[in-house]
């Protein structure tokens, strides 16, 4: 069901700031309220796609711990790219939503 989402799922959870792939599906779990616990397999290619397509910046970070770490932060691009998703998705919503009994009125024939 994801499939095809993913790229809008991630560019949603870096607009709360930016964060290491690790940190990235605990906010999109937390976001969604548990129904998307992603593996790293999952999440970690799409982190890299997305930094190569512009979208995201990424910059190698060493924690407290001593881990190295990279860190992604959405660029100009992304922010315009998730504006964009959203705008579709929030359509495609909406359609589903009154082919589902939603509350869009029904139009009369002529």
């Amino acid at each position: 069901m994801l499939k095809g989402h993913l790229d809008m799922i991630v560019l949603a959870a870096l607009s709360a700031g930016p964060a290491h792939g690790y940190a990235v599906i605990e906010e999109i779990k937390r976001r969604s309220a548990g129904a998307f616990d992603l593996p790293e397999g999952t999440i970690y290619p799409v982190l890299h796609r997305l930094e190569e397509g512009g979208f995201l910046s990424g910059r190698w970070m060493t924690a407290d711990s001593g881990r190295r770490r990279r860190v992604y932060t959405l660029t100009r691009t992304g922010n315009r790219a998730l504006v964009e998703r959203r705008a579709v998705w929030k359509k495609f919503s909406d359609a589903i939503g009154g082919l589902l009994g939603g509350t869009r009125p029904r139009e009369n024939p002529a």
